[in-house]
């Protein structure tokens, strides 16, 4: 399955963490935890890693996890 999926078309994983930080960071102006807001998130980081824009979401979620 992964083999026919390229990184640069995925969606960053949205839950509370992710938004938190992101929200924080200033990634979304949103207040919906919505698809539309992921692709914003996700768009953010795709201007820092084009090919992979997911690579921010763990970082997100670290962070939001040791600051809750």
């Amino acid at each position: 399955l992964w083999q026919h999926s390229s990184p640069a078309s995925l969606i960053v994983p949205l839950d509370v963490h992710v938004y938190d930080q992101a929200k924080a960071l200033g990634l979304t102006k949103r207040r919906s935890k919505d698809l539309k807001t992921a692709m914003e998130i996700t768009d953010a980081f795709r201007e820092i890693w084009p090919d992979d824009p997911c690579l921010g979401d763990f970082a997100l979620f670290g962070s939001g996890i040791d600051n809750a």
